[in-house]
């Protein structure tokens, strides 16, 4: 049930057709239009996806070396908390900071609360901040499909440090690590139990290691917690980067280690650009993208083929009810699809 019975009967919004429109807004930086252009990127309307991929041909020409930064953790780390006070220190260094959050939808309604400027209401607030809270939807691991293209739009428009927060630590992880150029992994205070409860990946991702919420009583364990996870880090194989990711100790609440925080990214941005790793990386992530988007594409033009809508309930009725296998169910729509294109020539 839709919490505002009458929200589908009011008019939709009219979506302008002329890709400069959204071009020239967002090169005079004018924050509605970039509003506007997000969500036609984030439409799921054929006609919209394919006035969002002209937009984002016309961008590329305006993308500068940014900074992009992945913040992940598990929930209740405090990364909402930690990104404002972290995004509001780079404010007062001269940023233009954009944060774009993925929040949990829900399966039920497909909805979601997008309750991050509630939860950034300094940030969201200040005039070098915009704040972009997107559905995670159906997504693996929820990472919002359109996340990238988001924010080659904000760099379009002029931000230059791009803050990308996951649900939390999971598959979400992976697709994050592919569009930023710096991973930091935000923990709790704790020991070796943590330490356990962490996934190897997660932590070889990680460029920069930072234990949250470390006042009060949670300085000691924070101190423990800080050579458990340095004396991991060094098990680790040497990074690509070769560079050596430190665990640094802060409290978002508090604002202490925040500005310690910042010097690490600003020191990590200087070393990756001066041994040419950011350079490669973002040829890797490119190459990456582009496998990525021909899967999904090859998956949609197979599922939207004639002969597939016609069969599938049938094939996969089969195989609800054991009468074949799932391998031979996709492998007979595949001959379907391939004889349908055979016959047609």
């Amino acid at each position: 049930m839709a919490l505002n019975p009458n929200l589908s009967n009011k008019k939709r919004k009219h979506i302008p057709q002329d890709t400069n429109y959204y071009l020239q807004g967002m090169l005079r930086k004018d924050r509605q239009i970039l509003s506007q252009a997000i969500t036609l990127v984030e439409s799921n309307l054929s006609e919209h996806q394919t006035l969002a991929q002209d937009l984002l041909e016309k961008c590329l020409p305006h993308i500068r070396m940014t900074q992009r930064i992945g913040v992940s953790g598990a929930p209740g780390v405090g990364k909402s908390t930690f990104l404002e006070a972290i995004g509001l220190h780079a404010i007062e260094q001269g940023k233009q900071i954009a944060v774009l959050t993925i929040d949990p939808s829900s399966q039920t309604s497909k909805g979601s609360i997008l309750g991050d400027k509630t939860r950034m209401a300094l940030l969201s607030n200040a005039p070098n901040a915009f704040i972009r809270p997107s559905p995670a939807g159906e997504t693996l691991g929820g990472v919002a499909r359109k996340t990238r293209e988001t924010m080659l739009l904000c760099e379009t428009a002029g931000f230059d440090t791009i803050f990308i927060e996951t649900v939390g630590v999971g598959q979400s992880e992976i697709a994050v690590h592919a569009m930023v150029d710096c991973f930091l992994l935000l923990l709790m205070p704790g020991g070796g139990d943590e330490l356990q409860g962490i996934k190897r990946g997660i932590m070889e991702m990680a460029d920069i290691v930072c234990i949250n919420k470390t006042d009060g009583e949670n300085l000691k364990l924070a101190h423990a917690a800080k050579k458990e996870f340095q004396n991991a880090l060094h098990l680790f194989p040497k990074k690509a980067s070769a560079w050596t990711p430190p665990v640094l100790l802060c409290s978002s609440l508090h604002k202490t280690g925040i500005a310690e925080v910042w010097q690490q990214i600003s020191t990590y941005f200087d070393y990756v650009q001066g041994n040419n790793y950011l350079t490669k990386n973002r040829k890797q992530q490119l190459h990456y993208w582009f496998r990525e988007t021909m899967d999904e594409t090859l998956k949609q033009w197979f599922k939207q083929h004639p002969m597939v809508q016609q069969h599938w309930d049938s094939m996969e009725q089969a195989v609800i009810e054991n009468q074949i296998s799932a391998f031979h169910a996709a492998k007979q729509l595949i001959q379907l699809v391939n004889q349908s294109s055979n016959d047609e020539h």
